[in-house]
């Protein structure tokens, strides 16, 4: 059976390309354009990369039309229901979901690196009593890079990868909370490994040092249950930055902290911050009619935010989940709290009207996920460095992915260069003012 090819002809030459058309397991067909230039000295523009394939991957497939979305083949859905962060960390990195006695090992592996060099504390006292915690975190974690790094080490061939993985998730959470505590003036506090790993998070963000603190089992369900869904989602912007980063061969801290400046953006991984945000401006359910009107009001600079997605197009399979689990937390906390009555409110009304309807507005995990960190006592700044711990599982699966590739090639996009044409030099005393 011959292989599908797809023809490309320049117009002003005649001449054509014949490119093959690669499939995935699944998902829509890519066109192998690598000869484009060799063949036709033409290269492809495509602003934003939305319609490029980067690379090849087997770790996260989604489907914005369809709202699916999976981790090595497994249903974000069943493993919400089944599994732990742990877990899924595990599947991301080796393919496979564990046996029993590989889960044991792996979370024992993982406790083994939770600790950091204890010159690295002092780091934390050169940033302002108000910097921002992702500044922090980005700078802490690039540091961490010094104390794992060999300059003769071939980053594809001579690093031990799964301990690569087994550090980058074992600190991250001890970073994290070392983040808040600086910021709170509070002391830090040394991970324990009798604890799982998100209830070691938590002692290590709000416990007293005279007293033993145990974290409510719901609020540890709804904190674990949010890694899972922020564990990975595919060639995002930050995923993609860290993978350019690494295909400089690179060191996978540095990666990573590069993958955390990229998930800082609003427009990333701020977004549950600009939810709360919103959430908090409108105040009152009776006044999201209100609200609604200005979002559909063209020449108004108010926007939903929380709804709708870059890829989603009909729902955001985790922004389901997260509702429900959303709903449990604050039922089990007895919290009262306004703005969860605010978003449903607003959910209620922009699901039924035809404006949102007609272009697919729908919640996306950003609308509950920052309401549930508020639930937990979390800043409202910590939001994204929460977003960061969990996605750290997807960044260093992916830079162990593109690190074992066979096609491995620096990352070199082009450009469509639109400025001046060539300009001899002028000497200043003979230019005209």
């Amino acid at each position: 059976m011959s292989q599908r090819t797809v023809v490309i002809t320049d117009s002003s030459t005649g001449k054509s390309i014949e490119c093959p058309v690669l499939e995935g397991t699944c998902g829509t067909p890519v066109i192998d354009t690598k000869h484009l230039y060799r063949d036709l000295g033409l290269f492809v523009h495509d602003v934003g990369f939305a319609s490029t394939s980067s690379c090849r991957s087997a770790i996260t497939y989604l489907d914005g039309e369809q709202g699916i979305l999976m981790h090595r083949g497994s249903p974000i859905e069943q493993l919400a229901k089944h599994s732990t962060f742990t877990e899924v960390a595990y599947l991301l990195i080796h393919g496979e979901l564990p046996t029993a006695k590989q889960m044991v090992e792996w979370d024992l592996s993982i406790k083994m690196h939770t600790m950091t060099h204890e010159h690295l504390t002092r780091f934390y006292q050169g940033y302002r009593y108000d910097a921002h915690p992702m500044s922090m975190l980005a700078g802490v974690v690039g540091a961490l890079a010094s104390f794992y790094h060999d300059p003769t080490s071939d980053y594809r061939t001579d690093v031990d990868h799964l301990l690569t993985a087994r550090r980058v998730i074992g600190k991250m959470p001890t970073v994290a909370a070392r983040c808040y505590r600086y910021l709170s003036g509070l002391p830090f506090v040394y991970p324990d490994n009798q604890r799982g790993y998100v209830d070691n998070f938590m002692n290590m963000m709000f416990s007293w040092p005279t007293e033993r603190y145990e974290p409510n089992p719901v609020a540890i369900k709804a904190l674990d249950l949010l890694f899972i869904l922020h564990a990975d989602h595919e060639q995002n912007a930050s995923t993609s930055t860290v993978r350019l980063a690494g295909s400089s061969e690179n060191n996978p801290f540095a990666c990573v902290a590069a993958g955390i400046a990229t998930l800082w953006g609003k427009a990333h991984g701020g977004a549950n911050e600009a939810v709360v945000n919103m959430l908090e401006e409108i105040a009152d359910p009776k006044n999201v009619p209100k609200y609604v009107s200005k979002a559909k009001d063209k020449s108004n600079t108010f926007r939903l935010m929380g709804f709708g997605h870059r890829v989603y197009k009909n729902f955001d399979p985790r922004a389901t989940i997260i509702r429900q689990a959303c709903h449990d937390l604050l039922e089990s906390l007895k919290l009262d709290q306004p703005l969860f009555e605010v978003a449903l409110e607003l959910e209620r009304i922009a699901l039924q009207d035809e404006y949102f309807i007609e272009r697919k507005l729908y919640p996306n995990v950003d609308f509950y996920s920052g309401l549930i960190y508020r639930a937990l006592r979390i800043p409202m700044t910590m939001f994204t460095v929460m977003f960061a711990l969990a996605r750290s599982a997807g960044w260093i699966a992916q830079w162990i992915e593109l690190m074992e590739d066979p096609d491995f090639r620096i990352g070199r996009p082009r450009q469509l260069y639109v400025g001046a044409a060539r300009r001899d030099y002028v000497p200043v005393a003979k230019r005209s003012s």
